[in-house]
């Protein structure tokens, strides 16, 4: 930490193009999100100041091998801590509980995913979800993409038939297209945190400490209502810490 306080200023890296999560404003083109707000909570806390971050838009793929490098001092762009990921990156808490699920056309009469047989379903390349389709259709084809906004425009344009990531990216594609529709059970839940490169467990800690504060005195909550009521409804309560031993 010592060496990002002597720089002055946090560098993160974010999502861009995820509607109400991470994305440029279209009349300032500042980025501003639900994860914008917690990357300024904790910049305030380090620096007393929310608007001393840098903010380098990034791809999944791309997030541990920037963490490694140390071209970004964090990672807070919808990344589920799964036993795979942690064998590459350290993580915070846990910041926001998301579900695998499905999007698809208006029209379109299949409601799960085992109903896509011999179909092809997109997801963000590096992603967990890419990686969870063939458990729940084996027969289905898995598409990659760089981002579930290229998978977005392929649904757009009928070369795939569905994406399956997180809800809360779901919801913000269908927000943005009205001609989809998220159907589909929950497959599998998705915790998200704050990646952060292994060699910093002073950083996980401080970034701990910001997550418990802005969950008990209600910054999450309002940052939750703000963005993310309009497209998934009432906030829930914020997810509970659990620390590794």
């Amino acid at each position: 930490m010592d060496r990002i306080v002597q720089r002055g200023s946090l560098v993160v890296g974010v999502n861009q193009n995820a509607y109400r999560v991470g994305y440029r404003d279209p009349v300032s083109g500042d980025l501003t999100g639900f994860e914008i707000d917690i990357v300024r909570e904790i910049t305030r806390a380090l620096f007393g100041d929310p608007s001393r971050v840098r903010f380098i838009a990034i791809d999944q793929s791309d997030r541990v091998s920037m963490l490694r490098r140390g071209q970004i001092d964090l990672a807070v762009r919808t990344t589920t801590m799964t036993c795979e990921n942690w064998r590459d990156v350290a993580f915070s808490t846990e910041y926001y509980t998301a579900n695998q699920r499905l999007l698809v056309q208006q029209g379109e009469p299949a409601t799960e995913i085992e109903q896509l047989n011999g179909r092809r379903i997109c997801a963000a390349t590096g992603s967990t979800s890419i990686t969870n389709i063939p458990t729940f259709n084996p027969t289905a084809i898995p598409v990659s993409a760089p981002d579930v906004i290229d998978c977005l425009v392929m649904l757009q344009q009928h070369q795939i038939d569905a994406i399956s990531t997180s809800d809360i990216l779901l919801m913000a594609l269908a927000a943005q297209d009205p001609n989809t529709k998220v159907v589909g059970r929950p497959l599998k839940q998705q915790p998200y945190g704050v990646s952060v490169a292994q060699t910093a467990p002073d950083l996980v800690r401080f970034v701990n400490g910001v997550l418990q504060r802005i969950r008990a005195d209600g910054t999450w909550t309002s940052a939750y209502t703000h963005w993310l009521t309009p497209i998934l409804g009432p906030p829930p309560p914020p997810p509970p810490a659990r620390y590794r031993p």
